[in-house]
């Protein structure tokens, strides 16, 4: 008996979160980007994949942009299944990959915010002031946050999944399990390691031997990190977006600034594409073009 588009849908979800260790935001986009397609196939009363043809798909897709949606989340939508009936096809559910043929729309990507130096600078100061009057655990951590999230430009998830065992104080660099389940290797900069050592003296121990811990010996969730960098940023900025993203795409950017190779920045943030890397070398030209605007008397 074949398999339902339902039940291979379900299959596809557990190999990403349990096999492939995608992160739970990744899977959680999956899921439900696969789930409007099962809907969209309902609709239609076809619930096996052999019966989805290569018009179904495109009908789906201008249906997606009819109902308002953006390039970007048209974009993605065809990304998640195009990756499900990829792993369809290798596990023999299906004939052929039909989406093969089908290309993304075109997207224009938008420049990401940053922080200048002296905000980030500042936020360091923030913290380093309430330790200073009142030295708790959650300022020592909450100081580390930041120098990961911007100084070894981490992902939240990647912060949070940190154990142990990755740290290697003593060679100045991080072992980092990023998207896909890619390791790479992440240098600390001279002037955090001070911030490591701190934690490292007061750290709570827990049983998975995650590196980030709370007062209680609990792992350290993606909800703490962005409550406190929403808070801090909240404090030294008027950017709209406050999330620790901002973080990462402000350390990419500044090290493109301070003269830091493209391919190495590309290593430092577990790109597997220099095209999207790149995006850090437009933000940085048109920072450029405001500053010349804003100082140049010939502007």
């Amino acid at each position: 008996m074949n398999k339902s588009i339902e039940d291979i849908i379900s299959l596809f979800i557990s190999e990403m979160s349990a096999v492939k260790r995608y992160s739970d935001l990744t899977v959680k986009s999956y899921k439900k980007d696969l789930e409007i397609f099962l809907t969209y196939c309902s609709n239609q009363k076809i619930y096996e994949l052999e019966k989805v043809s290569l018009k179904l798909i495109k009908r789906f897709m201008a249906e997606s942009k009819l109902s308002g949606n953006s390039p970007a989340t048209i974009s993605r939508r065809l990304s998640s299944l195009r990756k499900f009936l990829k792993y369809s096809h290798q596990n023999d559910y299906v004939k052929s990959n039909l989406i093969s043929f089908v290309k993304n729309p075109k997207v224009k990507r938008k420049l990401p915010e940053i922080l200048n130096q002296n905000e980030f600078l500042h936020i360091l100061e923030l913290i380093d002031n309430q330790i200073v009057s009142d030295y708790s655990y959650k300022d020592v951590l909450d100081k580390l946050i930041f120098e990961l999230l911007y100084g070894c430009s981490l992902r939240v998830s990647e912060v949070c999944n940190l154990r142990i065992d990755n740290i290697q104080l003593k060679s100045q660099q991080l072992k980092v399990l990023g998207k896909g389940n890619k390791e790479r290797i992440v240098p600390i900069g001279s002037k955090s390691v001070e911030s490591f050592e701190n934690y490292l003296k007061i750290r709570k121990f827990n049983v998975q031997s995650y590196f980030l811990t709370n007062e209680k010996g609990n792992r350290v969730n993606s909800r703490y990190v962005q409550r406190i960098v929403n808070k801090y940023l909240g404090a030294v900025t008027s950017l709209k977006k406050k999330n620790p993203h901002l973080l990462r795409h402000s350390s990419a950017t500044h090290l493109l600034d301070n003269g830091a190779d493209l391919i190495a920045i590309k290593e430092i943030l577990g790109h597997s594409n220099l095209s999207t890397t790149q995006i850090y070398t437009h933000t940085s030209i048109e920072r450029l073009k405001k500053v010349y605007k804003q100082s140049h008397p010939k502007s």
